[in-house]
This record gives C-alpha cells, structure tokens and sequence, in this order.
C-alpha cells in the first residue's frame, strides 16, 4: 500500500525544489552510519511517538509494515515509549497503529 497524505503530495508539486534537497537529506541521514533499515525505522517511529506526533507515527508504522517489520515488533516499539513519554501519548500512538496495522490487512 502506497500512501502519501494530500499535503504531502501537493508540497512535492509546490515545492519540488526542497522536496528533492530534504529526500536527499533523509537519503544521506541513512547512509552515514552502521543501523540497518529496521533499527532506522523503529528509531523514526519511537522519534515520532516522542513528538506526538499522529500523522508521523501513522507514515511510520505504514512504512515499517512495507518494509516487512511485524505487528509485534511495531507495537513493542509503540511500548517502549510507554516510561518516556507516559501513558496517554503511549496509548494514542498505540491506537495510530492498531488503525495502520487494521487499513493494512496485515492483523495477523
């Protein structure tokens, strides 16, 4: 499942100049060091869950579905943010995903 919000696809349209200048930023971000696409994904979601941040955490957990991360290790990830950022933030993050996870099919 390809997915970009609206806003998304109409900034790249508007502005595809610093589209292009912050893609291969976030491209050079993930080359620079030893982490694994797994480890940076789960990294970007817990970052995101940090923030409170809904439409990240959703763009997130859609992405580490895609790229063949579990239900279990998302919504581990989801916990671990449980003693950081407390218990309400922990648990609407956990329902952004339950909602990612649900649209995918992948409830297995």
């Amino acid at each position: 499942m390809d997915y970009s919000p609206e806003v998304y696809r109409r900034f790249g349209q508007d502005f595809s100049e610093v589209k292009e200048a912050y893609d291969a930023l976030g491209d050079r971000c993930n080359e620079c060091g030893p982490l694994d696409g797994k480890s940076r994904r789960l990294i970007k979601l817990g970052v995101a869950i940090g923030l409170s941040s809904e439409g990240a955490v959703r763009s997130h957990a859609r992405r580490a579905l895609q790229e063949g991360i579990s239900n279990a290790e998302i919504r581990q990830a989801v916990l671990l943010s449980l003693v950081a950022v407390g218990f309400p933030a922990m648990i609407a993050a956990m329902q952004w995903v339950d909602d990612v996870i649900e649209k995918s099919g992948k409830n297995a």
